[in-house]
């Protein structure tokens, strides 16, 4: 293929990226946007029984959408984008749990989302429900921990896991480009994404474009990035939530921190695997009602 051919692609896949960002624009959220001063940060509300149950998503997740219509049938559900995920708007601000965690405060108390709250993480999200906590503690009544994070065994990292993280940053950077070019989207439209993630077959239609939304801009990875580049800063701010007397906790984790396919070949599994096993014991520690 020559040169001007490709120039010509891209220029079209970068169009139609632009169009189709702007179409989506055009159209009101699933919730609702609150504005914090610089930025705004949308959340979505379901049910009606409390407590309300907070869902704080993993690093670049926004998944929790799936999960909101079963939840919403026990209790009241709230779920937001964290700032550059989704609906929101980016964050001037640095991206570490601290931050996070006086934003989603601010959203609370402005969307008059009243306490008590049951605060659920996923991975990253389990340090900013943590640090809420025990920033919060007159206004939490339990934590659910999924594939939870602990700081000793992240910024004791082996060499190779540390690799990973670089991995998985550079990545993170060559779909900021991959977004902007458009070709994020076209993989979206040709069913790519299902490829990748065969469960997302499972969903409905309309919650699987809400979490593929995000994944098509560029600010979604800018966010991971920038998550991710600030993850050690994260643990020290959330090293001193480590003792919450009698306060619930359950953590749940999965079989492996990875599932073997050909995309993780070359991840370092079995040390993966040992360190989410030690912060699954050191979680433990945090309470005395722990499952």
């Amino acid at each position: 293929m020559s040169l001007s051919i490709r120039v010509i692609i891209l220029v079209a896949t970068t169009v139609y990226q632009t169009l189709s960002v702007w179409l989506e624009e055009q159209k009101a959220p699933p919730g609702n946007l609150i504005n914090l001063g610089k930025y705004r940060l949308h959340f979505c509300l379901a049910g009606e029984a409390s407590p309300t149950i907070i869902i704080d998503h993993s690093l670049g997740g926004i998944e929790g959408y799936f999960l909101i219509e079963e939840l919403s049938q026990l209790a009241r559900v709230f779920i937001y984008d964290r700032a550059g995920y989704g609906w929101s708007d980016s964050s001037p601000y640095p991206r570490t749990s601290y931050q996070i965690v006086q934003e989603l405060d601010q959203l609370l108390t402005q969307a008059k989302i009243e306490p008590p709250y049951i605060l659920v993480g996923d991975s990253f999200g389990s340090y900013n429900v943590r640090l809420y906590a025990y920033l919060f503690p007159e206004k939490v009544v339990g934590l659910v921990l999924t594939d939870g994070l602990h700081d000793k065994g992240m910024l004791k990292m082996s060499p190779a896991l540390k690799a990973l993280k670089l991995f998985f940053i550079s990545g993170f950077w060559m779909s900021i480009i991959g977004s902007i070019l458009g070709i994020i989207r076209v993989l979206r439209v040709m069913g790519v994404f299902e490829l990748l993630k065969p469960e997302l077959r499972r969903f409905s239609p309309d919650s699987c474009d809400r979490v593929k939304r995000s994944f098509c801009r560029a600010k979604h990875w800018m966010t991971m990035s920038r998550e991710m580049l600030n993850l050690d800063q994260s643990a020290r701010q959330v090293s001193e939530a480590n003792n919450f007397g009698n306060l619930p906790i359950v953590s749940i984790k999965a079989n492996s921190f990875f599932k073997p396919s050909l995309w993780t070949r070359f991840i370092p599994l079995k040390s993966a695997n040992q360190l989410r096993e030690e912060m699954h014991l050191e979680l433990g520690k945090l309470s005395k009602d722990f499952m």
